[in-house]
């Protein structure tokens, strides 16, 4: 067997898909994104032969793309970032509607710490179950369920009063 037998079409058929969920990852950083999946392609092609016969090869790449990530945030360490999109005082949901603007969630989703954002990306942007998460983090469903909570608090209460230029910790 050659070692990309599939690879290519796998790749063609998935880089999108896989490129959405790095950007998310990445708080929406168009170059962080494509280094982070690049980086998760060459580890998957490396292993090609193994992992091309998985029940779920995207679930491989994805779980690589996240495990990169938080290994970068421990690298890193805590940062402060500045909020930098103009948020009103107090965002309510469409009345036509009842859904919250992406405009106003967004950012917001980025400012969380680097697990709890992964659990919301993964669960609410990829619609991955909660034991597909806690697969793809290594973590029990508990840990992901305990984290999400934590998320949809700071969410809304960053909905409820997030300002410009307030000071955030990731």
């Amino acid at each position: 067997m050659d070692a990309d037998d599939g690879f290519d079409e796998f790749v063609s058929a998935r880089w999108s898909r896989l490129y959405r969920t790095a950007y998310l990852l990445c708080a929406e950083d168009p170059a962080a994104a494509e280094d982070l999946l690049q980086g998760a392609m060459e580890k998957t092609f490396a292993r090609w032969p193994r992992v091309s016969r998985m029940e779920a090869p995207e679930a491989y790449v994805r779980k690589l793309m996240v495990n990169a990530m938080i290994s970068g945030w421990r690298r890193r360490g805590s940062r402060l970032e500045w909020l930098r999109d103009v948020l009103p005082e107090r965002p309510t949901p469409s009345e036509e509607t009842g859904v919250i603007d992406h405009a106003l969630l967004w950012p917001l989703v980025c400012a969380l710490p680097e697990r709890q954002r992964a659990v919301v990306v993964l669960r609410y942007y990829e619609d991955l179950t909660e034991r597909e998460t806690a697969e793809v983090l290594g973590c029990a469903v508990g840990t992901v369920k305990s984290q999400l909570h934590d998320a949809v608090g700071s969410l809304r209460r960053g909905l409820s009063g997030a300002r410009v230029g307030e000071v955030v910790e990731r």
